[in-house]
């Protein structure tokens, strides 16, 4: 379950990068980002992908072995 939730994670980073490299439009800053009572959950939202990109980056020997 956790292999699933860290790939949707990455793959949420990854359209999301994209997003801004290709229309300078940042997703998750958009939909998060409104007013001062959520100004945190989008560096939250940035923190989990990034924890996530490290979780797979360390499991993806394993995953590549099967």
């Amino acid at each position: 379950m956790l292999n699933i939730i860290a790939l949707i994670l990455v793959i949420i980073g990854g359209l999301n990068w994209g997003l801004v490299a290709f229309l300078q439009w940042d997703l998750v800053a958009n939909l998060f980002g409104g007013g001062d009572m959520f100004a945190m959950v989008p560096r939250i939202i940035y923190g989990l992908v990034g924890l996530a990109a490290l979780y797979m980056l360390v499991t993806i020997g394993t995953w590549l072995k099967k």
